[in-house]
């Protein structure tokens, strides 16, 4: 089974996704029926656990809209686990360098590339034996994705880059603006500065970069820059500031929206 997320990638298409932090299936089915391309399952600050992805995974499979599955920390063992009730597609986060980069291509590979434990025979991933190929196939059809997100991933770009395996390099706004002494405040533009230098690097070391934001503006100009695989909004935030404006219309809301800076996560 190909993965058409990381065809696109390989072809230098942009795509248009949407966070899902609800952490709910419906939720998730809902949003992914509105024509998105690709919808990123968000397991590091959303609610999910591993029983919950696996639903989220079903209630997605019968639309176009790719799921790609962020886990909590790139430990090789829960990557397994995710990999195995069907994820193609995984976003590691905190990656600062090469060596963590690498390691984390080991945990998503079988031998002898990798370390993935062998355990398709009863895996969703192989449909339960019923894929014959799917062993052969899976170190070609899974991609990576890592989070750079401080000064020190900055620093080590390139070098991250440079790993066979790591298919696209996620930019994550809030994390780096705060390690750059810009807490809360990704819309900075010492951020924005480094957030578009960081999509340039990325794109000319021959990988796809990615980045959230919510700003329709700042989604059109990191599209322009070369930024590949982009979300434009939260399932969270879309539904709390359609609430808040519909509560306020009446004089019962309780304050506008949080400003957003720049993206989040």
């Amino acid at each position: 089974m190909a993965n058409p997320f990381k065809d696109a990638l390989r072809r230098g298409e942009s795509t248009i996704g949407l966070w899902l932090s609800l952490g709910d299936p419906y939720a998730a089915e809902l949003c992914a029926a509105t024509g998105f391309q690709w919808v990123l399952v968000d397991g590091e600050h959303g609610p999910h656990d591993l029983r919950s992805m696996l639903t989220t995974l079903q209630a997605l499979a019968p639309y176009p809209a790719h799921p790609v599955v962020r886990v909590v920390q790139g430990e090789t063992a829960l990557l397994k686990q995710v990999l195995d009730i069907g994820a193609q597609t995984v976003l590691v986060p905190m990656v600062d360098t090469a060596a963590q980069a690498a390691e984390l291509v080991r945990a998503v590979r079988y031998a002898p590339q990798g370390v993935r434990g062998v355990g398709a025979a009863v895996a969703r991933a192989a449909r339960w034996s019923t894929r014959a190929d799917y062993i052969e196939q899976a170190n070609d059809e899974t991609c990576l994705l890592v989070q750079a997100e401080s000064v020190t991933a900055l620093s080590n770009l390139e070098a991250i880059c440079a790993v066979e395996g790591v298919d696209g390099v996620f930019i994550g706004p809030a994390d780096l603006a705060a390690s750059m002494g810009h807490r809360g405040h990704a819309g900075h533009p010492e951020v924005q500065a480094a957030i578009e230098q960081a999509i340039t690097r990325i794109r000319a070391a021959g990988k796809a970069p990615g980045i959230l934001t919510g700003d329709t503006t700042q989604a059109r100009r990191y599209l322009a820059l070369g930024a590949q695989f982009v979300a434009v909004g939260i399932d969270v935030l879309l539904l709390v500031d359609a609430a808040r404006r519909l509560a306020g219309e009446f004089g019962v809301g309780h304050g506008p929206a949080a400003e957003r800076q720049g993206g989040s996560y």
